[in-house]
């Protein structure tokens, strides 16, 4: 086989021999690339998620790079290069292939994680384990890519013979530039510290409705360095992630996602409360915001010139507690408004002996 070989590469100029292996080992790289992607296709289910519509959409685009250069190595010996040209051409082909390879191990982490997404689906009402799973999952992704991006730095530094003299001669001074490395590493150290303590401990969680700097939001994202928290206007919030570490937060989803809200009105002294509590419940009946967990009117306080009342109902999460709240401050205002309008807050005045009017609470 090899000496035909040799005989055919003798009936060509040398340039079009080496034009026509190139383009050969593309070809036959784009050929087994379609062919792999065929049989993914044909495998594909029709649904939301597949783990063959996974495969593709992460791995499509680094086999198109991958496949072609790994045919192109292994047709790399039939060129007819002298040393002088063969071997930078083989050190760059190396390259690539480095660099491709580490563009489809990060791909095949994204196709894990969307499988453990579609697995742990946070469209639930009571999401808790799957936010854990989720939270774990982002930080565990970041430090493996980063991983990855380093060895393979790495590697491709340590192909070139000036590099690895360089590093035999920075280890002599290893104990001084770990010194130095340290003291100017120690802030992304923390930082680095903070987020492993926060994946595994989990003070906050992805999804989670925190309350901080007196804003209102969920966790959208959180990274090696900072969180992203989802202001409910649509804002971003940007912390450092050692902020959940150090300063205190509420996080209203911490155990479960179910939550108590409240409602206050101010009414007359003369109102009558068990009708309005009768309202109340004939409300929570009708709205599926209520959870049937906590539903209660109380009289919690009296002031100078009205009484107090506290709504307090329960919801399956923050959202539903909010406009469940929302729902009854109308409906309850509405009711007193036309069934109890002389209930509403008044100011009393009473004439005396000399016909002056003072007010009378």
């Amino acid at each position: 086989m090899d000496n035909q070989l040799q005989s055919w590469s003798q009936q060509f100029p040398t340039w079009v021999w080496n034009v026509g292996i190139v383009i050969l080992s593309l070809l036959l790289g784009f050929i087994i690339k379609a062919i792999i992607t065929g049989i993914l296709h044909f495998y594909k289910k029709q649904k939301d998620y597949s783990l063959f519509k996974s495969i593709i959409t992460h791995l499509g685009r680094p086999l198109n790079i991958f496949v072609p250069l790994l045919t192109l190595n292994f047709m790399q010996s039939f060129l007819k290069l002298s040393p002088m040209y063969l071997t930078p051409l083989d050190r760059i082909i190396g390259i690539l292939l480095i660099i491709s390879f580490a563009s489809l191990l990060i791909s095949s982490i994204k196709i894990f994680e969307d499988y453990v997404y579609h697995q742990y689906d946070l469209n639930k009402d009571d999401n808790l384990r799957e936010r854990k799973v989720r939270t774990q999952l982002i930080f565990i992704r970041k430090v493996i890519i980063i991983f990855i991006v380093l060895v393979t730095i790495a590697i491709i530094l340590l192909s070139f013979d000036n590099v690895r003299k360089i590093g035999d001669g920075l280890l002599t001074g290893v104990g001084i530039s770990s010194i130095i490395v340290g003291f100017a590493a120690q802030k992304s150290l923390s930082n680095f510290l903070a987020g492993f303590q926060i994946a595994f401990t989990q003070p906050i969680r992805i999804d989670d409705v925190l309350v901080v700097e007196g804003e209102w939001g969920r966790v959208e994202d959180i990274t090696l360095t900072y969180v992203v928290l989802s202001i409910w206007d649509q804002r971003r919030l940007i912390l450092p992630i050692t902020y959940f570490i150090e300063k205190p937060f509420q996080n209203w989803t911490r155990s479960t996602s179910e939550i108590l809200g409240t409602v206050f009105l101010y009414v007359d002294y003369t109102f009558p409360v068990e009708s309005l509590r009768t309202e109340l419940n004939r409300l929570l009946t009708t709205t599926q915001l209520w959870d049937k967990r906590v539903g209660k009117l109380q009289v919690t306080d009296s002031k100078e010139h009205t009484i107090e009342l506290r709504i307090l109902v329960s919801a399956r999460n923050s959202s539903d507690a909010f406009d469940l709240r929302c729902y009854m401050r109308e409906n309850l205002l509405k009711y007193i408004s036309e069934t109890l309008p002389l209930s509403l807050p008044q100011t009393r005045y009473q004439q005396n002996k000399t016909g002056l009017e003072k007010p009378d609470n």
